[in-house]
């Protein structure tokens, strides 16, 4: 897109904004953005979404403040599609992640992954920089680790964080520890020169994570350059972790201490935007990647409120999240929105913003959001729930139809692998894999948010529902066109053995012999 096209566009998005007040900051650069993506945080972790410890008064002020969403989706059920989801406004089956090896298994990106994020995908801050946005992604990458996967190749000015989870303690010979890169370099490994204290929970990286986002803030604050920072921590991520001063405060345990920093560095970051008087001017939403991992529960996981299930699943409790937009004289304060909406979605309002058209060149899954939240408007769109290469479930209205139900194996279920603590359903939270293609449960959501009680085939709620929900799930399918499976490839070899900067350190490790094999994904 040509600096012309741009700035056309981002006058276009000024007169529009015009009633709202961004015209007379007489602005002469487009709004900041920053998106916090949390990991494996659940809908219901805050105060404002009904968590009855109410340990989250800022993400609570933010939400008065802006627009809380309560209808909003992630893309997969698991952490690496939904990231690149939202990065390319665009479902894991069309982006690559996802496998073939098995049907409708979760896949993700572990160190022995040999793919990635593919070359051929547009991410969001690549287009940013042609507005002249400083792009800085911290945290949690996880769409491949990889030289030609790292995030600096796809669009990232700067990166602190790690390409995987915080797994561990390793040996360093069967399989290396993560390593924390800043920039094109790691500079330690997670465990070593980043601690993290299992027995206690004991970890300073959220409080690192923080103070790498308010650095960079007020770098380009002075600069006066528009930024994107894409804040991806993963405390909240089993093994759950927070800072001395957060460990046994919140009555939650481990996990609301996580919760509690958290919420006190977003409150951190909102101030410093108004410190600098830059809030009016930057647009912050909040979500997280996924639903709360059951399946590390009580001690190791949060709450999904009233919703079905978790992580791994696509019951709502694996797919809805909690949600906040925020922007201080142009997100109309205190407002409750129940548009349907999708983490993709963030991909195509933060073009929006920043004056720029989403790519023409291929399908985009995401929405521009801004008439939503700007003008309180409802856009009529579906929401697709898919499990690896299937489509297991869709959303229209409020009226969701299941055409596959699976939670996990039998097998795995015996040896207490469970994503639906406490939450059995006869016919619904099934074992096997249950196709209903022909006949889809069917759920009122508004009624019925928790999927307990399947609509009467023979009712006539059911048939008109029916009647909604096939025309959109037939164009979803015949229009859909799959993109190359990248999670399909595992190798020991390519783990994290000897990034870039590892000489530096003197901790670069030797690989073994090169076996690439099919991965194997349980569930």
């Amino acid at each position: 897109m040509t600096g012309v096209a741009v700035a056309t566009r981002w006058r276009l998005l000024i007169l529009m904004l015009s009633a709202t007040g961004l015209q007379t900051m007489g602005a002469p650069q487009p709004p900041n953005i920053v998106l916090m993506l949390m990991d494996d945080m659940g809908w219901g972790d805050l105060g404002v979404n009904g968590e009855p410890s109410r340990e989250t008064p800022n993400l609570d002020q933010m939400a008065a403040e802006g627009v809380l969403l309560p209808s909003f989706y992630s893309a997969s059920p698991l952490c690496s599609p939904s990231r690149a989801a939202l990065l390319t406004g665009r479902l894991p089956i069309r982006n690559g992640f996802y496998t073939t090896n098995w049907h409708a298994r979760n896949a993700y990106t572990p160190q022995d992954i040999v793919g990635g994020i593919s070359d051929s995908e547009l991410l969001l801050p690549e287009l940013l920089k042609e507005a002249g946005y400083a792009t800085k992604i911290v945290g949690k990458w996880h769409l491949g680790h990889r030289p030609q996967f790292h995030p600096l190749r796809h669009g990232f000015d700067e990166w602190f964080g790690s390409p995987n989870c915080h797994f561990g303690p390793y040996d360093n010979k069967a399989k290396p520890n993560i390593p924390v890169y800043r920039d094109w370099e790691m500079v330690g490994r997670f465990y070593e020169e980043f601690p993290i204290n299992l027995k206690t929970g004991e970890a300073n990286l959220t409080q690192i994570y923080l103070q790498e986002a308010l650095d960079f803030i007020k770098r380009q604050q002075s600069q006066q350059h528009p930024f994107f920072l894409y804040w991806a921590v993963d405390a909240t991520h089993a093994p759950v972790y927070a800072s001395k001063p957060f460990l046994g405060t919140s009555r939650r345990g481990r996990y609301g201490d996580a919760v509690r920093e958290l919420d006190d560095s977003v409150g951190q970051i909102l101030q410093l935007l108004r410190g600098l008087g830059i809030a009016k001017h930057t647009f912050v939403f909040f979500t997280s990647d996924n639903g709360a991992a059951l399946v590390s529960a009580p001690k190791q996981a949060g709450s999904n409120g009233p919703f079905l299930c978790g992580k791994q699943t696509t019951f709502e409790g694996g797919m809805r999240e909690p949600a906040i937009a925020w922007w201080p004289g142009h997100i109309p304060a205190g407002q409750v929105s129940y548009q349907l909406g999708s983490l993709m979605d963030l991909f195509t309002t933060s073009l929006s913003i920043a004056g720029l058209e989403k790519p023409t060149d291929r399908e985009i899954d995401g929405l521009d959001l801004l008439p939503v939240l700007l003008r309180g408007q409802q856009i009529d769109r579906s929401i697709f729930y898919y499990r690896g290469n299937e489509l297991m479930a869709a959303t229209v209205g409020q009226y969701k139809a299941h055409f596959w139900t699976w939670t996990n194996s039998w097998e795995e279920f015996r040896q207490g692998i469970d994503f639906c603590p406490g939450q059995n359903i006869s016919g619904v939270t099934t074992h096997t894999q249950e196709e209903h293609t022909s006949l889809p449960l069917l759920f009122h959501l508004g009624r019925d948010p928790g999927e307990r009680f399947p609509l009467s085939f023979t009712s006539a709620e059911y048939q008109e529902a029916l009647l909604q929900i096939t025309p959109a799930v037939q164009r979803h399918r015949q229009a859909l066109l799959p993109g190359q499976p990248q999670l399909n490839v595992c190798n020991p070899a390519v783990m994290n053995w000897a990034p870039p900067g590892c000489k530096k350190l003197g901790k670069c490790l030797t690989p073994p012999e090169s076996v690439p094999e099919k991965c194997f994904w349980p569930h």
